[in-house]
């Protein structure tokens, strides 16, 4: 009997369902396996019934399913479990064959697979899939990398049931080498990161700074998402907000104050170290979130530990209320380029680095849909990148820094006055340090140099020598003059 599977799919998981469901759709063949067998049966009777789908029971039996080049979809758990699966698919694959990884895996894992296994004559993709439930189901952001040899024989299904935008543009296409799909996803988890954590304190500003009702913080991003802070997750922080719990209380404010994490947003602010770039803000975005958990720790800090009333002076003067409203989205804005701004200066690093070619404009198309950091904000991305690839930071971009600019005295009086309340605002306040840093010429590092080589004869530069010219100091008169050449602090 001929196999007539085009694609298999293994992990029935709601994300590897979905995926399922949305191949079907599109006119794919899929078969389907789980480790857990059962799964596979409840699978076909309940959410795969009526459809073409086809289970199997055992990877020699989903293998026998598939055409050739055969193409096999891990959506199972990143990590161990992927190096698991691949260890018992390979013995029934043949050169040329295909293992997609579509899980949130380290890219440096997926650089790993690739080199192990086309040392094998297989082909590899670790692939960034963004959306969550809804986006598998009805069109997610699909990024993919890896084998290049790999994308002509994968390229019709992922973007037939990615994302589309414009006039049907998909939101996927190849993004280079090795690990670099799964690292562009990882970036996009670390920016995402920092938007949820800017909402956050904007969200906080206007509960307790001004007082606002939920319904009155609903209307407002309800307002916002009409402009150019239209986006996924401001539309459904305003879904949130006027959500109504069974007592017809806002349900928001019954939830606890703790967050949880993946990994995505560690790994980037890891390997942002690595490399030396700055992503401050999806750093602290990272960093709010262990701060949330330290739940009994605050609790009891709250008794002992005192600051002003957080509620503003002119927080029921309609005017001026308003008016702040209006400084809390410029701030959000602003910090919201700064985010981006920093995960694209990250991405610029890692292509250099790890010797990829990633199309930085093809990239904002690809999270201009489906995923999680979707909105209008991207299209703007894509147009900076197109007219300059090499453009060295997204603030430098005609419409970026006019924007900044527009909002620069909003942004700055927003954190003006959080400061003078006590109310938190670190994303917010180190988008702008870093603005502020990033725009001067001359920073306090020459002291900084000069404490290093005090203590550790580290060395320095001078600004009246040539660059790559360095200097030790005998600053105390005693001891040599001998500089440091391992020694680092």
């Amino acid at each position: 009997m001929e196999p007539t599977g085009d694609i298999a799919v293994i992990g029935l998981a709601v994300m590897g369902q979905n995926l399922i469901l949305n191949m079907n759709d599109h006119g794919f063949t899929v078969v389907a396996h789980n480790r857990t067998v059962e799964k596979v049966d409840r699978f076909l009777a309940n959410e795969a019934k009526g459809t073409k789908v086809i289970g199997a029971r055992s990877i020699p039996e989903m293998v026998a399913h598939l055409k050739r080049p055969r193409r096999v979809m891990l959506m199972v758990k990143a990590g161990s479990v992927v190096d698991q699966f691949i260890e018992q698919i390979v013995p029934h694959l043949e050169p040329g064959d295909i293992i997609i990884d579509g899980g949130n895996s380290l890219y440096g894992d997926t650089n790993r697979r690739t080199r192990e296994l086309e040392a094998k004559g297989l082909l590899y993709i670790g692939t960034g899939v963004s959306g969550g439930e809804e986006g598998a189901r009805t069109g997610p952001s699909i990024m993919p990398g890896g084998s290049p040899a790999a994308w002509p024989h994968v390229k019709e299904i992922f973007q037939a049931i990615s994302a589309k935008v414009g006039d049907g543009e998909p939101c996927c296409d190849w993004v280079g080498e090795e690990g670099a799909g799964h690292y562009v996803k990882m970036v996009h988890n670390g920016i995402e990161y920092g938007d949820m954590q800017l909402i956050c304190e904007a969200y906080n500003l206007m509960k307790n700074g001004l007082g606002m009702s939920a319904d009155e913080m609903h209307d407002t991003f309800t307002e916002w998402n009409k402009g150019e802070l239209d986006s996924y997750l401001i539309e459904i922080t305003r879904d949130i907000l006027g959500f109504k719990d069974e007592d017809g209380e806002p349900l928001v404010e019954k939830i606890l104050d703790t967050a949880g994490q993946k990994g995505t947003g560690k790994w980037t602010v890891i390997n942002s170290a690595e490399l030396g770039m700055p992503i401050t803000l999806i750093a602290e975005a990272v960093y709010s979130r262990c701060v949330s958990a330290l739940k009994e720790d605050r609790l009891r800090a709250t008794r002992k530990l005192k600051g002003p009333n957080p509620l503003f002076t002119f927080a029921k003067n309609s005017d001026k209320k308003a008016a702040y409203i209006e400084n809390i989205k410029e701030a959000l804005f602003a910090s919201k380029i700064v985010s981006y701004a920093q995960g694209y200066m990250l991405m610029r690093a890692a292509a250099q680095e790890y010797k990829w070619k990633l199309n930085y404009g093809g990239i904002a198309m690809m999270w201009r849909g489906g995923c999680i950091i979707r909105s209008a904000f991207l299209g703007k991305i894509k147009e900076a990148y197109d007219a300059k690839p090499k453009l060295p930071n997204l603030m430098l971009d005609n419409y970026f820094r006019g924007e900044i600019k527009r909002c620069q005295k909003g942004w700055r009086n927003v954190i003006m006055q959080a400061v003078k309340k006590g109310i938190p605002v670190p994303a917010l306040s180190t988008a702008l340090a870093f603005y502020d840093q990033y725009r001067n010429a001359v920073l306090p590092a020459n002291l900084l140099q000069a404490q290093r080589d005090y203590f550790g004869a580290h060395t320095y530069e001078r600004v009246d020598k040539p660059r790559g010219e360095f200097f030790h100091t005998n600053w105390t008169g005693r001891g040599g003059d001998v500089s440091s050449s391992t020694y680092n602090a």
